[in-house]
């Protein structure tokens, strides 16, 4: 009896795990066990690759093929395991040689063709970290598996090319990467008219990753503003970008062919969107939301209060943490979530409160309702609270007033790198400890900002965080020191535009 040994990747969440398939033809009726926890996906591997093999002119084996996907008590979930197990059952029924230190991932077609699956990137990474030196994927996903270095990777079209691969009477296709993208085309801030201070705060949001609510009636830029926030980040580094590219490869949103993409994401999910769709979630192996889509980019919760509450806080601790972290019967799997929120909502249910033209019609209770839905806790998160108002007609029909993204993204870039010299390579003002942001303030500046949040009876946390917005607007004045004027700047977006529900 021949024991056939392929090696394949089971993801859970962004975790690989190495799946070894041990496989064996032996005396019974024809046909193949598949044991090791496998999913309904992958037990119906076995007609897939049946007519697969078959229609690519091999033969099936005669005889009982039993495949264990070790370890047995991990679930093995997708139809990435097609290939290995072609692969191991060709090599148990002796038509193609037993080699060593086979992996391969890939959906097998009746037709014999090898085709992509979600989840490419990190499984080839996971292959790497588990000690690959070679992996079969399919054409389609070659380029993204290549991104990952110190791994050949094999690109293959059908069974057949497999087989003659591994026999060695066909030369291996060695796949490189797609070349790097950097797409900055996209709405200008030129393009806004007024609102300076909201136009500040989208530069200290971008400059030191502060989250920030922007309230106001329809119409007057609220989600304008947001969509040109990506346009003022600075470029993903190669880390950064292939993390995004992995989690957006789990989720099945990214063509395998794409280049890697060097500018940070934005994700505007609808506010009807569910928890599970919003932080991460479904039946088997959690998938990731759009909170961890959005990882290293911007999340834009548009008509945020039109969002049920419940949904909402679901944002609390994956905000705080940067990570989300999902429990289920079968798997216990974390995605990243370092997110920028950007939130923007309507001041009351009709809109029109604080509008000089247009007069409110909404009941007090309404009002008080329609607050209700963004919670103290999660208020309290928001760094920078800023109220929009109209704008007048002649602001409208005059020239730019402003300046434009080229420009403001200059200074975001410079107060990166100020803080990348102070606290470290990668660290932004979110990573600083509170000593470190002590140090680093003017006694006179603690002062007034204890006194400033005593008076507006903020909490410890709102106190950590306007001191972290006044040494962001520190480094975009090119001040070492945090001076009492970058408080009160600090203080100053921390003025309640909506109340919230305790």
């Amino acid at each position: 009896m021949t024991l056939a040994r392929v090696h394949g990747i089971a993801l859970v969440g962004l975790e690989a795990r190495h799946v070894r398939l041990e496989c064996a033809c032996t005396q019974g009726l024809p046909g193949l066990r598949l044991t090791g926890l496998p999913d309904t996906t992958v037990r119906e591997a076995e007609d897939r690759i049946r007519t697969a093999i078959q229609h690519c002119g091999l033969t099936w084996p005669q005889q009982r093929v039993v495949a264990n996907l070790a370890p047995a008590d991990l679930p093995k979930v997708g139809s990435g395991f097609d290939l290995p197990l072609a692969v191991a059952v060709l090599m148990a029924s002796g038509q193609v040689p037993e080699l060593a230190g086979v992996w391969a991932v890939g959906e097998v077609g009746l037709d014999g063709s090898v085709r992509a699956v979600p989840g490419v990137l990190p499984a080839a990474a996971g292959a790497r970290e588990q000690g690959a030196r070679r992996l079969l994927v399919p054409d389609a996903a070659a380029s993204e598996a290549a991104l990952v270095e110190d791994l050949e990777v094999v690109a293959v079209a059908d069974l057949a090319e497999v087989v003659g691969v591994l026999r060695g009477i066909r030369p291996a296709r060695f796949a490189a990467p797609a070349a790097a993208a950097i797409d900055r085309v996209g709405p200008d801030l030129l393009e806004v008219r007024g609102q300076p201070m909201a136009r500040r705060a989208l530069e200290l949001a971008a400059a030191g990753d502060h989250h920030l609510l922007l309230t106001g009636p329809p119409g007057c830029g609220k989600t304008m503003l947001a969509r040109r926030l990506p346009g003022i980040l600075p470029p993903l580094d190669a880390d950064a970008a292939l993390e995004v590219a992995a989690i957006h490869s789990v989720a099945g949103e990214r063509p395998p062919d794409a280049p890697l993409a060097m500018t940070p994401p934005l994700r505007e999910p609808h506010h009807t969107v569910s928890a599970a769709g919003l932080v991460g979630g479904g039946g088997g192996v959690p998938r990731p939301g759009e909170l961890s889509l959005a990882h290293r980019g911007v999340l834009l919760m548009d008509e945020l209060l039109e969002t049920p509450r419940w949904v909402l806080d679901a944002l609390r601790q994956p905000l705080e943490r940067g990570e989300v972290c999902i429990t289920r019967a079968r798997a216990r799997v974390r995605y990243p979530a370092s997110v920028l929120l950007v939130a923007a909502t309507n001041p009351c249910p009709c809109g029109n409160l604080g509008s000089p033209s247009r007069p409110c019609a909404c009941r007090p209770d309404r009002i008080e309702r329609y607050r209700g839905r963004l919670s103290g806790p999660l208020l309290d998160r928001l760094d920078l609270q800023v109220e929009l108002r109209p704008l007048e007609r002649a602001r409208l029909t005059g020239p730019p007033d402003g300046e434009s993204t080229r420009v403001v993204a200059g200074r975001v870039a410079e107060a990166r790198a100020a803080a990348r010299r102070r606290w470290g390579p990668g660290a932004r003002c979110r990573d600083a400890t509170p000593a470190q942001l002590r140090r680093a303030t003017a006694p006179r500046a603690l002062a007034a900002l204890a006194r400033a949040i005593d008076a507006l009876g903020l909490s410890a946390r709102a106190f950590d965080r306007c001191l972290r917005v006044a040494r962001t607007a520190a480094d975009l004045s090119g001040d070492e020191l945090v001076g009492v004027e970058h408080v009160e700047e600090a203080v100053a977006y921390r003025l309640p535009v909506v109340t919230a529900a305790p």
